[in-house]
């Protein structure tokens, strides 16, 4: 066995073993001396390698004076230590003992740190003395010289290890505290046990509260579930990868982040807390709400001419067949016109609906809605007036999805206006939907489940590859007529929808666009079919409110021709003011129909807090030009017990003012 390969223990046991065999008797003189002498050095040596072994465990002192001290120690353990001198030379270091001089009569010993060699041990006489087995040396000192060499060999290493370490985690701890994004772990208690400066600048607090308060106090209220949810998710092992919420800083203000967490594991695997990193993406957002601003400019520029074309074509029937209708004296034939003319009005009315449901933008407002009926409006709606048809693939069993119409209409129109550019002399865009069931094994940055992808095919001229990976980043565009913000648009949104967009191309072939949307487990509603009913006729009074007379006049009419009673005001001021009046007088209206948007006058939101105070069981209905109108989509949050939408016929006006007299459905 090598002398450094020899533990504490078992150079004890030689030691007690010579011991041992000092004291067996018939023994000669000569055999007591060599015995004793035996002794006396193999005792020098375990009190060196001890001594050794002793420094190597010091960790906390600097490397310079364990070398220092183990030079020192070694002139002990040689057989002549008043003459012994020796040092060790490490890179450009140079440890010796005091009376170090270099002479012929020497040993050598080279130190290896991490297989290389580093430095060298020299142990010297400085007298000559009688020739050995290696010069004035022993075999023994030439053992031992080789085993120091080995343990100063595994002593620096350590010692560099420890020290790269040491500055490694520097390095690391002051990135981390000089970071502008926000770096935390918390442990399984659920404590705070690491942040670094960048939380106090994005949440205002300073790091004495950050430690004493929980994540939740920082949540806004509307991400508050759902991140909750994924808060006990992540202690249970669960990582998420990228995920945005809002949090309300110190100051009431409300900050949009961008934040991913794992679970933290120890050596063994086991989770003993989560980590992750927060980054303030609030300026990101409100530029996304700016490309999307800009980007309906440009999409409704595109869209201008198809509309205006439809719009004049509808338009000259309504006007043609009511100018027909007043030189008729029949009056079949002036019913046959009029029905005409409404027929195309209707079909005006679906029009102007299409473009308020594309205007609405900013954070999603989901409905579960059928994607089939809403690829098809879009698609024909975008491509009216062009010489561009779509093919629809799109079967009866598809799962329901919940979107914001609006805005998901808007990512239809932009692939379908980015097929149309790609197509000038015209040709097909295939538009197919299926179920589809999304696994880790797909590779799609997307949580496993089901999903409807949306394939939008083209027969355009392609994208080059090498423009792939850009098609989807803000202003970029091969086009001169873009401005290359509707796939970004298009690609925001769909990640605002939890779900995925990505695309495949060949040049002089087409591209495909397939879009990933989460499915809904809730069932949608089923519509009433739109067939021909005669108005539901009533009586009672009603107060309308309209500060366009020729609305105020119209809806009027349509409410006598069914029997109703019917006075008018312009706006919220005078209508509150004619129903105390009229409430007072033991004649109060049976319902009020309230515009809600009244320029410069009182609109119907404060309106109808007024009618409450005065009466809280008034039967309002809120009514608008503006379809996509929070109010309209929650009326009785707001105290209404109807809604209508403008335009509206007699029929419709009738059955939902019948609802309301009635108590229907409240």
């Amino acid at each position: 066995m090598r002398d450094a390969d020899r533990t504490k223990e078992q150079l004890i046991d030689e030691l007690m073993e010579l011991r041992r065999r000092n004291a067996e008797p018939k023994q000669s003189g000569a055999e007591v001396w060599d015995r004793t002498r035996d002794l006396d050095k193999r005792i020098r040596e375990l009190n060196c390698i001890y001594a050794i072994f002793h420094l190597v465990e010091k960790r906390e002192i600097p490397l310079e004076d364990l070398l220092q001290w183990t030079v020192d120690l070694i002139p002990g353990a040689w057989q002549y230590p008043e003459i012994t001198c020796a040092r060790i030379i490490l890179e450009s270091q140079d440890f010796r003992t005091e009376n170090f001089k270099e002479t012929t009569e020497k040993q050598t010993s080279d130190v290896i740190v991490g297989g290389d060699r580093r430095g060298i041990l020299e142990v010297c006489y400085l007298e000559e003395r009688p020739e050995r087995d290696e010069g004035p040396f022993a075999k023994e000192e030439r053992s031992l010289l080789n085993a120091i060499a080995d343990q100063l060999g595994r002593m620096i290493e350590r010692k560099w290890m420890a020290e790269a370490l040491r500055e490694s985690e520097r390095k690391l701890q002051l990135i981390a505290e000089n970071m502008t994004d926000v770096i935390f772990a918390y442990d399984m208690d659920r404590r705070l046990s690491y942040v670094n400066p960048a939380f106090e600048t994005l949440t205002g607090y300073t790091t004495k509260e950050l430690y004493e308060q929980n994540f939740i106090n920082y949540l806004h209220p509307d991400d508050e579930e759902r991140m909750m949810q994924m808060w006990e998710d992540l202690f249970q092992g669960k990582g998420f990868p990228g995920e945005e919420f809002r949090i309300v800083t110190k100051d009431g203000q409300v900050k949009w982040c961008l934040s991913s967490w794992s679970p933290l594991l120890d050596e063994e695997g086991r989770q003993v807390g989560i980590q992750g990193w927060e980054v303030d993406i609030t300026e990101r957002k409100r530029m996304e709400e700016e490309l999307l601003k800009i980007q309906k400019l440009e999409s409704i520029g595109v869209l201008a001419g198809g509309i205006a074309h439809d719009l004049n074509n509808l338009l000259t029937v309504v006007i043609g067949n009511i100018s027909l209708a007043r030189m008729y004296e029949n009056p079949a034939d002036k019913d046959r016109r009029l029905v005409e003319a409404e027929q195309a009005s209707m079909r005006i009315k679906d029009l102007t609906q299409q473009l308020l449901t594309f205007s609405r933008g900013g954070a999603p407002i989901l409905q579960t809605a059928a994607i089939g009926d809403l690829l098809r409006n879009s698609a024909t709606f975008t491509l009216r007036g062009s010489n561009v048809r779509c093919e629809f693939s799109i079967p009866d069993d598809l799962w329901p999805v919940e979107v914001d119409e609006g805005q998901m209409s808007q990512v239809i129109n932009n692939l379908i206006i980015n097929s149309q550019q790609a197509m000038p002399t015209g040709g097909i865009v295939k538009i197919r939907a299926e179920n589809a069931t999304v696994d880790a094994e797909h590779g799609l940055p997307i949580e496993a489940g089901a999903y409807i992808q949306v394939s939008v095919e083209d027969e355009g001229i392609g994208v080059p590859e090498e423009h792939i990976q850009k098609i989807f980043d803000p202003f970029f565009t091969t086009k001169q007529a873009g401005n290359g913000l509707g796939l970004a648009t298009s690609y925001s949104i769909i990640q605002k929808h939890h779900g995925h967009i990505t695309v495949e191309s060949q040049l002089g072939i087409g591209t495909t666009f397939y879009i990933y949307l989460p499915a809904s487990p809730e069932e949608i509603l089923t519509k009433k079919g739109e067939e021909e009913e005669a108005p539901i006729m009533g009586e009672g009074k009603i107060l309308v409110m309209d500060d366009e007379k020729h609305v105020r006049d119209t809806a009027a009419e349509m409410l006598s021709s069914i029997g109703y009673k019917v006075i008018t005001s312009v706006d919220g001021a005078e209508a509150i003011e004619m129903y105390k009046e009229a409430k007072g007088s033991g004649e109060p209206y049976d319902a009020v129909i309230i515009d809600l948007t009244i320029p410069g006058g009182m609109g119907g939101g404060e309106t109808i807090q007024q009618l409450m105070e005065i009466d809280p069981q008034v039967k309002a209905i809120v009514s608008s030009g503006y379809s996509n109108d929070p109010i309209l989509a929650n009326f009785r949050d707001y105290g209404f017990k109807g809604v209508i939408a403008k335009p509206y016929e007699t029929r419709e006006m009738s059955e939902v003012l019948h609802r309301v007299i009635m108590g229907i459905n409240e």
